[in-house]
């Protein structure tokens, strides 16, 4: 679905476009220029993702049976349709041409831009992480983490965030995207990663 939404956007935006789009992106100013109804869509299309947003965590919590399994679904949902939305992009379009081709990743609340592969380690990621606290959930050793332990994993998060949308003035008002911020998105990756390893180390060494 949301490959599908993409290529008709890109046919209508970007038809000049090689491989179906290219940086720059269209900018507020052009797209006023366009007329109304294009603007309009604009808000459409930021409604849209948020609403995607709001059905993957709604896969997750009716999988559920308590918080903990409902967050690991939300996050194997994320990571799967992610990944699948690069794969049909493909298919439809020969698109992206490689791992480190730049995309437009999402538009709330600023422009997130990245190469491809960026997102894809983070569904990764995301699909592993979930799978291991199904996994302890299914064994009845349900993970216990603390509230430092949440500040930690969700600051790293932001940190990666943050990382994707560094360049967002430049690219809002119809730039080039700069080189990537790889060492503030590795730190934030790093940071969710290593925290979470240590909760699972902690619960393996409290029960043995």
């Amino acid at each position: 679905m949301e490959a599908a939404v993409v290529e008709y956007l890109r046919a209508l935006y970007y038809p000049l476009a090689k491989d179906g789009f290219d940086f720059p992106i269209l900018t507020l100013a052009q797209l006023q220029g366009l007329g109304r109804e294009h603007v309009q869509r604009l808000f459409i299309e930021l409604a849209r993702e948020l609403a995607t947003l709001v059905m993957l965590a709604a896969v997750g919590f009716m999988a559920g049976r308590n918080r903990r399994e409902a967050l690991a679904h939300f996050m194997i949902a994320f990571g799967v349709w992610d990944i699948f939305f690069y794969l049909w992009l493909k298919l439809f379009l020969n698109w992206p041409a490689g791992l480190m081709t730049w995309d437009l990743l999402f538009l709330l609340p600023v422009p997130w831009v990245g190469p491809v592969i960026t997102p894809l380690i983070i569904s990764v990621a995301l699909i592993l992480s979930g799978l291991i606290v199904l996994y302890f959930e299914f064994k009845g050793r349900p993970l216990s983490s603390e509230w430092a332990d949440w500040a930690l994993m969700i600051a790293g998060g932001a940190v990666v965030i943050t990382a994707f949308c560094w360049d967002y003035s430049n690219i809002m008002e119809g730039g080039f995207p700069n080189p990537f911020n790889w060492p503030l998105f590795g730190a934030g990756l790093a940071l969710s990663s290593i925290t979470f390893l240590l909760v699972i180390r902690r619960n393996l060494r409290d029960r043995s």
